[in-house]
């Protein structure tokens, strides 16, 4: 089970507003200190912790913040709705598109997906799979 994500940035501010432009939509709750921004899902009642939580810090070693290549983060939306919502609003806070929201041939008839890179390069992609909503056959 993947504990928590961590990525890099050159700028809180700016990495803030992009992130909770949709993060928060999603259930995350936001807490800042002078180590960064640390997006953290409720925990519920008789659950021991709530995974994963979602990072975004300065560098550890003080050098410029990069994305990998080939690397990407994913974050299930309710909807395709608000796939297309929240693709949106990070749009508006400074993202860039790397693939309007839709369904693509090479996953599953449900799996509706829109990607994007944040302010500092780290490839998102926002994503739905409920089979109750129409398909791409359908």
């Amino acid at each position: 089970m993947i504990a928590y994500v961590t990525v890099g940035t050159d700028n809180i501010a700016r990495s803030k507003r992009f992130y909770s432009a949709f993060l928060s939509a999603l259930g995350y709750d936001l807490a800042e200190g002078p180590e960064g921004l640390s997006y953290c899902l409720p925990v519920q009642a008789g659950q021991p912790v709530a995974l994963p939580d979602f990072y975004v810090k300065p560098t550890f070693d003080g050098g410029p913040a990069t994305a990998g290549n080939g690397s990407m983060i994913a974050f299930e939306a309710r909807s395709q709705k608000q796939v297309r919502d929240l693709h949106a609003a990070a749009l508006d806070a400074g993202g860039t598109d790397e693939g309007q929201p839709g369904f693509r041939a090479s996953y599953g008839p449900n799996f509706y997906v829109g990607y994007l890179r944040d302010p500092q390069g780290n490839k998102i992609a926002l994503f739905s799979s409920d089979p109750k909503e129409p398909g791409r056959d359908g």
